[in-house]
């Protein structure tokens, strides 16, 4: 054996020594593992020394069972202490219920399995009206609450005199009732009320209110007037008529009355007044003058007469005379009735004159051939010398039945008075 091999054989056995030091001391390495929990934050520790222990957390979803440990030991041995499965599956905690609280043993309760159950209580105000269990059904959540317990009603208020209550909702615990009065009434007290408890049972929480009548503080005085009846208190709507001495004349309203103003009693206006009859001024009645319009009147303008020529004879003249005078005077009885005005007047007008010219005319004519001798109907000798009147033959009967002939066209019943043309000499 060579020397290097003395001195490693001699060494061997403090060498085991060392390396048997931690297992002699009881020292343990890492912690096992644990079914249905997370692994421990061992911060990257090896060896942990006796007594130290590690304790353990559930796996999310999970919920450590009442009574059993978590946590595992390093015993002498250099062993870590045996630990049992501690996680579960459980529901949640119960919930909260607005008319029923858990029951104390249950609240500090965090892990309900499958099938455990759960009892409630009614809260103030409530009464209990059926089961108030809720189990923890295999899916791991709770059975639907019913409403196990049910409000608390109050007693009736009553009635108000000359006032009214108003029922918002209900009359059961936690609803809230309005006060109101009549028109012409005060509320004297609480305007509201709701049901609250009161010891084991539940009660209004102000009683209800009272209804006085409204009135008005004394009427004002009016300076030499009086109130007629006077009254020793006025309420609301009654009214005071006022009247004023001898010698003066009321101004303004006679009477007012009592009214509603912001909750409280006031008049509806102000007094009148009483004046001094010698003081007021005495006004004439102003008589209103008539208006006369001018309207303008449009008037049509006259159409000038055509002046004719007409040769015609004195019997002739004369017959056409009494015959227009005739159709005038026809016409004029036709149109008889109330006068005309405005544009009517003036065609009338218009026409009258027209009529008086023609006649003027017609009596020249027969001035003219009259005088002159000429016959009645003058006709024109077709001769180089112009129209000539040529002398009549017949009588003067004659010639006006003639002449009528002439005007319905019998042409030649009217030349019959005339002489005939000379024959033509032989040259």
């Amino acid at each position: 054996m060579g020397p290097a091999a003395r001195v490693l054989a001699a060494l061997a056995p403090l060498l085991l020594l060392l390396l048997g030091a931690p297992l002699a001391r009881g020292d343990c390495g890492e912690p096992p593992e644990v079914q249905h929990t997370q692994p421990p934050d061992l911060s990257g520790q090896k060896s942990f020394s006796v007594g130290k222990s590690v304790t353990y957390k559930c796996a999310p979803g999970l919920v450590k069972m009442p009574g059993l440990p978590d946590s595992v030991v390093c015993q002498q041995d250099g062993q870590w202490s045996e630990l049992a499965v501690f996680c579960n599956r459980s529901c949640d905690v119960p919930p909260r219920l607005l008319f029923a609280f858990l029951r104390i043993r249950y609240s500090k309760q965090n892990y309900f399995p499958a099938g455990s159950t759960v009892h409630y209580s009614c809260r103030e105000g409530y009464t209990k009206v059926m089961s108030d269990k809720l189990t923890c059904l295999p899916e791991f959540v709770w059975s639907k609450p019913n409403e196990f317990c049910k409000k608390k009603p109050c007693p009736n208020p009553g009635e108000i005199k000359n006032g009214h209550i108003n029922i918002t909702t209900d009359m059961l615990f936690g609803a809230t009732i309005l006060f109101s009065c009549d028109t012409g009434y005060k509320l004297v007290g609480a305007a509201s009320s709701y049901c609250t408890v009161m010891g084991n049972n539940v009660g209004w929480s102000s009683t209800p209110p009272e209804c006085k009548e409204i009135s008005c503080s004394a009427p004002p005085e009016v300076h030499n007037g009086t109130i007629q009846e006077p009254q020793p208190l006025y309420v609301y709507r009654q009214s005071v008529t006022y009247k004023c001495a001898e010698g003066f004349t009321l101004a303004g309203d006679k009477s007012i009355y009592c009214t509603v103003k912001d909750g409280e009693g006031a008049w509806s206006g102000p007094p009148p007044e009483c004046r001094d009859n010698s003081q007021i001024p005495k006004v004439t009645p102003t008589v209103q003058k008539p208006t006369t319009v001018k309207t303008p009147v449009t008037r049509p303008k006259p159409t000038p007469p055509r002046s004719t020529s007409v040769h015609i004879s004195a019997a002739q003249t004369a017959a056409t005379t009494r015959a227009t005078t005739r159709a005038h005077a026809t016409s004029a009885t036709k149109r008889r009735g109330p006068p005309p005005s405005g544009a009517g007047t003036t065609v009338f007008g218009v026409v009258a004159v027209i009529i008086i010219i023609g006649i003027l005319i017609l009596v020249r004519i027969y001035w003219k051939y009259g005088k002159s001798g000429e016959g009645a109907f003058p006709l024109r000798e077709r001769k180089k010398g112009g129209p000539v009147h040529l002398p009549s033959t017949c009588s003067p009967e004659e010639q006006t039945k003639n002449l009528s002939s002439y005007h319905t066209g019998e042409l030649s019943k009217a030349l019959a008075c005339q002489p005939q043309d000379p024959a033509p000499q032989d040259a």
